[in-house]
């Protein structure tokens, strides 16, 4: 007899790079996510199946990834960036068998095998990526949820109708690739915002007036979601463990500043991130929405390179990179050790360190679950979330930890593999509670995606949602006398304004990880949606639009091909305003 559940929960995301650059910062990003984390988790999810394991895996794929890897354009630039890194494997293993490198021509031979391997196998699923996924949940072997479009910081935009068209168009764009209604989000950093009066924190147009909004619950509510995810210190209360902090030196600086207005809320043990809850910022009219809180006990042991299974000296190194090409060849040694005093990386050792921690894991989950259940008389769950790609591209061996971990649980007869959708059915929690805003950033707080360095991109932000709310109720006022041309240019600068918001932008900045790539996408929204709202208020004054005017449109729609499904009604009005 099972003493509780445990649901391994991935976030897979990242910001909308097709046609703005490729390396350092752009398209290189998604290639090498879909390579080292998205290919190896579908890979290892058959591999279990094969061996007759029923995994139960739920994974979140944002919308904008979604998005991306449907795209033409995704699938021809991967195969060419696996064929430029099988090259410049060959290239190593040329140079390394010249100067007699045993070990490091081993390994560039790995590599070799490793990017023909990858490439052979998106071509057998028909470089569909996407595809193969929703093949797995249709099958039963996974959950996916959804996430906010374009990954919109909740909490800090400044109107309700970005958080309706967040949600919106995360539902209708989930249908679209999955043929089904999400049943759980993962709100874009785990960050939540009750209702109240709400004051934004820099001026919009000069005025800085409070006003009543919705809670970022009452939009999931709205639109069928059953289920979100959060911190548990949000749940109960007691000293934040941040999720980032120990990856970006940056981040520890810029927590040094505010840790010393943090004061963490007094733990309420009454409350248990054993249990889903419900949670209703309006007290009557909606259905509340379930929560489940990230686990505080198992979280360091995967996320951690300083204290957890990342940080074994055995395993691949992420920062060393051979050049040119950037393959990597040594091992992490120690997780304090300097790039040059890296070993060389053995594959083998490597491997060998996964049924240990693996088996470290499932018995430490047993061990919560079998506790929890003997002092409350009751069974519980254990929901550990973490970034997809920790699992893959941060951490090499990950794939194979997971799939190890799976397995491992899927065995059991003390804990049992469970879908989020399924625990809610199962249990049918009826606890409402309240949660305060927060998200999953270290203190909890906003500060990594609101501070002095990043303060600016809100003006902007806040600008664009003004005028974009403003052109929406004009046209949806006038709809049965607009013509297509007006649609049209309201329609692209609404996806301009969703991919301003992106939260990956401002987290960019704090963390110094690509500033300047982050700061100049942020200033091309703004500017492309500036342009776009010239040839609006021309269209809508009935002037002229010039020839290069419509070339640039043109180029923007192919640029920032993006949700096809977009609807202007988002953005026109509110569905049950606060």
């Amino acid at each position: 007899m099972s003493q509780g559940s445990f649901a391994f929960v991935l976030h897979s995301h990242l910001p909308y790079v097709l046609s703005h650059g490729r390396w350092p910062h752009g398209t290189d990003w998604l290639c090498e996510a879909a390579g080292e984390t998205y290919l190896p988790i579908i890979r290892i999810i058959n591999e279990l199946i094969d061996e007759g394991i029923s995994p139960k895996l739920t994974i979140g794929i944002s919308p904008v990834l979604c998005e991306q890897l449907a795209d033409n354009s995704f699938k021809s630039e991967f195969v060419a960036y696996l064929n430029q890194k099988l090259d410049a494997a060959k290239h190593d293993s040329e140079e390394f068998h010249r100067y007699a490198q045993k070990s490091m021509l081993k390994n560039s031979h790995f590599w070799e095998q490793w990017y023909t391997d990858t490439l052979k196998h998106f071509n057998d699923v028909g470089q569909d990526i996407l595809f193969e996924f929703k093949k797995l949940q249709d099958k039963g072997y996974l959950e996916i949820i959804t996430c906010g479009a374009t990954h919109g910081y909740y909490p800090l935009l400044s109107r309700d109708e970005s958080l309706q068209a967040q949600t919106k168009a995360a539902v209708k764009n989930y249908k679209k690739h999955f043929d089904k209604q999400p049943t759980g989000i993962w709100l874009p950093e785990c960050a939540y915002r009750p209702r109240y009066k709400w004051t934004p924190p820099v001026p919009i147009n000069g005025f800085q007036e409070s006003y009543l909004r919705k809670g970022s619950d009452e939009f999931l509510s709205e639109n069928g979601i059953d289920y979100f995810i959060i911190d548990s210190v949000l749940l109960k209360g007691g000293k934040s463990q941040g999720v980032y902090i120990d990856k970006y030196d940056a981040l520890k600086m810029l927590w040094g500043e505010f840790e010393k207005g943090y004061q963490p809320a007094e733990e309420n043990f009454e409350k248990t991130p054993r249990k889903a809850y419900l949670v209703s910022s309006e007290s009557e009219g909606k259905k509340p929405t379930a929560i489940f809180s990230r686990d505080p006990e198992t979280g360091v042991l995967v996320w951690s390179g300083d204290h957890g299974y990342p940080g074994d000296g055995n395993y691949l190194d992420f920062h060393k990179k051979r050049s040119p090409g950037g393959h990597k060849y040594w091992a992490v040694t120690s997780s304090k050790a300097d790039l040059a005093d890296k070993v060389e990386y053995n594959r083998e050792s490597a491997l060998n360190r996964i049924p240990e921690n693996a088996e470290h894991f499932v018995s430490k989950v047993e061990e919560i679950m079998e506790d929890y259940a003997k002092e409350n008389g009751e069974d519980g769950i254990l929901m550990a979330p973490y970034d997809a790609e920790l699992f893959g591209h941060w951490w090499f061996e990950g794939p194979e930890f997971l799939k190890a971990t799976l397995k491992r649980f899927a065995l059991s007869d003390k804990v049992e593999l469970t879908f989020l959708k399924d625990h809610l059915t199962k249990t049918k929690p009826d606890q409402i509670v309240s949660i305060p805003e927060g998200s999953w950033g270290q203190g909890n707080g906003h500060y990594i995606w609101l501070n002095k360095q990043n303060d600016w991109s809100w003006k902007h932000i806040y600008e664009v949602e003004e005028k974009m709310c403003r052109y929406a109720k004009y046209w949806f006022e006038h709809k049965d006398a607009q013509d297509e041309e007006l649609t049209k240019l309201i329609k692209q600068a609404g996806r301009e304004l969703m991919l301003l918001s992106a939260s990956d932008w401002q987290f960019l900045i704090s963390t110094f990880a690509a500033r300047d790539y982050a700061e100049l996408r942020l200033h091309e929204h703004y500017d492309d949606f500036n342009r776009l709202s010239v040839m609006i208020e021309k269209k809508i004054n009935g002037e002229k639009i010039g020839l290069g005017e419509w070339e640039f449109f043109e180029d923007c729609t192919i640029r920032d091909a993006l949700f096809e499904e977009f609807e202007i009604e988002w953005f026109a009005k509110v569905d049950f305003p606060a």
